[in-house]
């Protein structure tokens, strides 16, 4: 399944060389602010995330685990498009996807951006490029993301890629000391080919 080359990125399975950059990224406040993890996020923290990803570097997903996949920035090495280089090898950036242990058929996707290459396109990209992975690579009927309520970036990039809110939980989850609000969303794979469809009609 990896590489995924887009455009302008390489999403590509973590190395060990990634782990200060990891680590910075996550250390910021407002790219902490709605994940899991709190600022600062150690270097150690982040070799210790790195570590198992990179025994199963070329094993398919096993249903269950939490995939984590490096978002890499390229730059072009001449003026024809689409003819990109990797850049020096820090990452922007990471994605995610869980396939259901209960259903093989589908996922659950998630994305981090670091500051300084947010409001660029590029999370969108990635994820265009993640879920097109799923559909078409791994043939997934249905894949899923969760949105935290005041999170209005990632609402948007959401619905700006086809994916529909299917609910909204109130209060649902105690995060960070305090109850939370959570948007679901989801897209059919039909809902991916008709997309794709659309765009080259």
């Amino acid at each position: 399944m990896l590489p995924i080359r887009t455009q302008r990125l390489l999403l590509r399975p973590f190395e060990s060389g990634d782990a200060p950059a990891l680590a910075a990224y996550r250390s910021d406040p407002e790219v902490a602010r709605y994940q899991s993890w709190t600022a600062p996020y150690s270097l150690e923290s982040a070799q210790k995330l790195i570590q198992p990803l990179l025994s199963r570097r070329l094993a398919p997903p096993a249903p269950g685990e939490w995939n984590q996949i490096a978002i890499e920035l390229l730059t072009s090495i001449s003026s024809t498009p689409g003819d990109p280089r990797r850049s020096d090898g820090a990452i922007i950036g990471d994605c995610v996807f869980r396939v259901d242990p209960q259903d093989i058929r589908q996922a659950s996707v998630g994305y981090t951006l670091a500051r300084l290459h947010q409001h660029h396109g590029y999370a969108t990209e990635a994820v265009l490029g993640l879920l097109g992975a799923l559909f078409d690579g791994l043939n997934l009927h249905r894949v899923t993301a969760m949105c935290d309520a005041e999170n209005g970036p990632s609402q948007r990039l959401l619905e700006r890629i086809g994916m529909r809110r299917e609910a909204h939980f109130v209060q649902n989850v105690f995060f960070k000391g305090a109850w939370g609000s959570e948007f679901a969303y989801a897209m059919l794979k039909s809902e991916w080919t008709g997309r794709d469809a659309r765009a080259q009609g």
